[in-house]
């Protein structure tokens, strides 16, 4: 991996510069910034979810399963008075025509997220899979 080249086009507004993408990122209004991209930490939990995307998106395309209506909702609950994360909570909704059998595997496969595995041991993750009337 190359890496990373972060520079500061105005304001609050921070783009990091890696391989021949750019990740653009501002602070809400709120915080001084013009709100034309997510804060930093925002992108920090949508990598979370894209990683676990991409496993449970591997996870259907070996077995030709279709995920066209699959998302995946990610729930965030931070300490007492602090803004520390203390659980993730990673939950995989599937259609009524997921087979049940794969319930158990593609979540196990989702928890391989390497973004997901580098958090702290304190903040608890719990990943699901669930049908539409679980929701």
């Amino acid at each position: 991996m190359s890496g990373f080249k972060v520079t500061f086009p105005g304001n609050k507004k921070i783009d990091v510069a890696f391989n021949n993408f750019i990740i653009k990122t501002d602070q809400t209004k709120e915080n001084g910034g013009d709100e034309t991209a997510p804060e930093p930490y925002d992108v920090f939990i949508t990598s979370i979810g894209a990683c676990a995307g991409i496993y449970a998106k591997s996870f259907c395309d070996v077995r030709k399963l279709s995920t066209s209506d699959m998302h995946i909702f990610i729930d965030v609950f931070f300490k007492e008075g602090q803004k520390l994360m203390e659980q993730v909570n990673i939950t995989l909704h599937v259609d009524q025509h997921f087979p049940e059998k794969y319930i158990k595997p593609i979540t196990k496969s989702m928890n391989g997220c390497a973004v997901k595995n580098q958090l702290h041991p304190d903040i608890k993750i719990n990943t699901t899979t669930v049908y539409p009337d679980q929701s």
